[in-house]
């Protein structure tokens, strides 16, 4: 009689045979860059020569949806259709990539091709997210192949542009409704919280991306001539920004604040500790909102950061006071935080604290990001039954964040197709996603594999009371 240990063995075997190292060499060899116009035939490649032949394979029908948006990707959906009566599992992953930064990696081979170092493999995709829809598939198939079914009917959307803010993503699946339509969600994306955590997310935060602008004169002025009578839009931009969040990166702007935490979710969050292992940043308890914990700040409250900050030529120093400055910025948000009021309420800011010459403006279209928060009740009796399955697989209670602190388009599936969603991560907080060298830990994705084994195979036994 095939068993749940059956399933999971098959599982780490195809680790074992160094299966998995080669199906995902070829994925990230495909160089899927979707910020870029000239990469999106590779996007569109990567669907047709990668995942369809896969899924087709399991006995999934194979879907690709074009992208409305001209400057996005296809979108593939796999269905397996086992029984009308039986409930649908939604799963996703994201065929493209960040730019490869080609120049800057200092690690394995560069961005397309696979290197193994010790217990990392480099690679562009390898975190984020070839390696981890490549687990979840390889998962899939093993229980398929141990019980001859799934036990539940499963669809895959594998889209190519969300690292270009899943552009059309949410067009397409509102028109398609009927075709993505599930019961549940269920997919893997971002990191655990340690590295030797099991961890599982109900969502993510959103987030929202602008400029700010102080631009007081036309032309570079002489700073000897001028120094002193002329006002320095690189100073005066510096304490519009002190005005914003503070030295400790505590947000001053009120309206951004979210409520107090609920019980439920400090609860939940009172085990959790960010770890980002012996390579990793190390955490600064007291940074963030006064009176919360790192994992507090990070899954249930709202941050701001300045990604880039630029006056004058910093390659070229020249002694002017320079013309304008400019920061782009970005606050991530959790569910419930008013977004419609988050520019408007920063105008409010920034005028009552004197700083009317700073202008507020959406940053180009390549640095938007345009992800919306959302979040499953943590009482959800499918994520319950998620936790129980890797609990009973691993041995330990995994980490359980009420969203993760990065963004995704997530509010497709618990908005648009009303589900509750499940994310588990299978990579680390320091694989260097969105920069050179990044990588995964290849004993995680061995014990990953075995982990989603037994998520599916607990998923195609419902009538299993104990779960």
């Amino acid at each position: 009689m095939p068993s749940r240990d059956d399933a999971m063995t098959l599982a780490t075997d195809y680790f074992d045979s160094g299966e998995f190292e080669s199906d995902l060499a070829r994925r990230v060899a495909i160089p899927s860059e979707s910020q870029t116009m000239e990469d999106l035939p590779h996007c569109a490649r990567y669907l047709a020569e990668e995942m369809a032949p896969a899924f087709e394979a399991m006995g999934f029908e194979c879907e690709t949806f074009t992208n409305p948006v001209e400057r996005a990707g296809p979108i593939l959906l796999a269905t397996r259709i086992e029984d009308d009566a039986l409930p649908t599992v939604l799963g996703y992953g994201h065929g493209d990539t960040v730019r490869g930064m080609e120049e800057r990696w200092t690690r394995g081979a560069g961005p397309w091709k696979t290197a193994r170092e010790g217990e990392r493999l480099y690679g562009r995709g390898t975190a984020d997210n070839k390696g981890q829809h490549t687990i979840n598939m390889a998962a899939m198939r093993a229980v398929l192949e141990t019980r001859g079914r799934l036990g539940f009917n499963a669809k895959f959307m594998i889209e190519t542009g969300e690292e270009n803010g899943s552009a059309g993503v949410h067009d397409v699946v509102r028109a398609n409704r009927e075709a993505f339509a599930a019961d549940a969600f269920v997919a893997s994306d971002g990191p655990r919280v340690r590295v030797d955590r099991p961890t599982v997310s109900l969502g993510a935060r959103g987030a929202i991306n602008f400029d700010l602008l102080c631009h007081l004169h036309e032309g570079g002025h002489h700073s000897g001539n001028w120094g002193g009578a002329l006002p320095d839009p690189g100073t005066v931009l510096t304490h519009a920004i002190g005005a914003i969040v503070g030295p400790r990166g505590q947000i001053k702007v009120k309206e951004w604040l979210p409520g107090p935490i609920p019980n439920s979710v400090r609860m939940a969050l009172a085990d959790v500790e960010l770890d980002g292992g012996p390579d990793g940043p190390a955490v600064d308890p007291d940074w963030g909102e006064p009176g919360l914990t790192p994992a507090e700040n990070v899954y249930a409250w709202n941050s701001f950061a300045v990604l880039t900050m630029v006056t004058g030529d910093p390659a070229a120093p020249a002694n002017a006071i320079q013309p304008f400055a400019r920061a782009h910025c970005q606050l991530r948000y959790i569910a419930g935080t008013d977004v419609e009021n988050v520019v408007p309420a920063l105008r409010r800011h920034l005028d009552e604290h004197g700083f009317e010459e700073v202008e507020v403006l959406p940053p180009p279209p390549d640095n938007a990001a345009g992800f919306a928060a959302s979040r499953t009740d943590l009482d959800d009796p499918w994520a319950r039954r998620v936790l129980r399955s890797i609990e009973r697989t691993s041995g330990r209670r995994p980490a359980i964040i009420p969203q993760m602190g990065g963004s995704i388009c997530n509010d497709v599936f618990t908005d648009i197709l009303g589900l509750p969603s499940i994310w588990i991560p299978h990579s680390y907080t320091s694989c260097l996603q969105h920069t050179p060298d990044e990588h995964i830990l290849l004993p995680l994705c061995r014990e990953a594999l075995g982990l989603m084994a037994g998520v599916y195979w607990d998923l195609g036994n419902l009538d299993d009371d104990t779960l």
